[in-house]
């Protein structure tokens, strides 16, 4: 059925702006912030180094990365057999977290991998309401990413990735379900990518309370990438977010909080604002053939986080990585507020060329 397709990455990407535009102008309801409104949250932190220095949310780079099939299913392709990814992630307050996965060899039309995402809030000293102290506990989340993803036709790719959830919160505990499910196309080329993605579908199947279901952190994001022809320069550009197209806020005053007043939606903000509170931008230099510098910005990440009287980088994201004998090691950085940011560290081989 696919193959009467005949789309340009021209017309591709038109409407992929066109979609966009849909969703962002549309009188869709309207919550304005994003956190704290579901459970699981740590199944949208970034994982991979390359992904936190591109902006974070890296979905249409269509290359053997297979840490980038953590965000799309659908990148998951024939080049990631008997791949090998690691992701550790050294975040705040000595919480820290990673993933794993493993593409095996399939020589079939479909592609299969399966990692491990964990999080790891270090250990905690119980105390009761008095301050008597009792023993240690630990907190810890865990989610199993099983991938497939098949070609449809040339270009095309669909991918899904099903989450079994763990979480073990001290006294509670929660099972849940979810899954991602993306499509992307890649010109004849290869210079051009773009995707859309469907993130966290699914339930809690034992909530942390009985009777109380939370919902998971849902979330349609849209990307493309285009590397030069002539120059070593990649571009990325990241819509997160679209399933609630008005992201902007007021922050509340003294006064507001005093008196426990919140107005929510700013409702204030002009169309430019509401759009780039949804974009991450990237770039990735490659200056040398297993040498790559990158850069990313987050737009709403700094007007969220900024303090007014001392910007700094709050928003930028860095990193680099580079191939040593037969091991992809990529670093990156992403500055979330003064008070400091994240440090990631990824590794991945091609395990077939040790045989070779």
């Amino acid at each position: 059925m696919f193959h009467n397709w005949k789309i340009s990455s021209g017309n591709f990407f038109s409407g992929t702006c066109l979609l966009l535009a849909f969703f962002l102008l549309g009188s869709f309801p309207t919550n304005g912030q994003v956190g704290g409104r579901g459970t699981y949250g740590f199944l949208n932190l970034t994982t991979s180094a390359r992904a936190v220095s591109l902006g974070t949310k890296t979905i249409a780079i269509d290359d053997d990365d297979l840490s980038l099939a953590f965000y799309n299913p659908s990148l998951l392709n024939e080049g990631m057999e008997n791949h090998l990814a690691l992701n550790y992630v050294n975040y705040f307050a000595g919480i820290h977290y990673g993933y794993a996965a493993y593409s095996p060899p399939m020589n079939r039309s479909w592609q299969f991998a399966a990692g491990l995402h964990y999080m790891n809030y270090g250990t905690f000293q119980q105390a009761d309401e008095n301050g008597v102290q009792g023993g240690q506990f630990r907190a810890t989340e865990y989610a199993f990413n099983l991938t497939a993803s098949m070609a449809l036709d040339t270009g095309w790719r669909i991918g899904a990735n099903l989450k079994p959830i763990y979480s073990d919160l001290y006294e509670y505990q929660s099972l849940g379900l979810a899954t991602d499910i993306g499509i992307t196309y890649t010109d004849t080329s290869g210079l051009f990518s773009a995707a859309l993605v469907f993130k966290n579908l699914g339930t809690q199947i034992m909530p942390y309370h009985s009777g109380t279901y939370e919902p998971l952190p849902f979330e349609i994001q849209m990307g493309a990438s285009l590397k030069l022809r002539h120059a070593p320069f990649r571009l990325v550009a990241i819509a997160e977010h679209l399933d609630k197209p008005d992201l902007a806020y007021s922050i509340p005053s003294d006064d507001e909080l005093l008196y426990g007043y919140y107005p929510g939606s700013s409702g204030d903000t002009g169309l430019f604002d509401k759009i780039m509170r949804h974009m991450i931008l990237g770039v990735e230099f490659i200056p040398l053939e297993h040498f790559y510098v990158r850069a990313g910005y987050h737009y709403r990440r700094r007007q969220e986080m900024k303090v007014e009287t001392k910007l700094s980088t709050v928003g930028f994201s860095w990193g680099f990585g580079i191939k040593i004998f037969k091991l992809y090691l990529n670093y990156g950085r992403g500055t979330y507020h003064l008070a400091g940011g994240t440090n990631h560290f990824s590794v991945r081989a091609n395990l077939s060329e040790f045989k070779e």
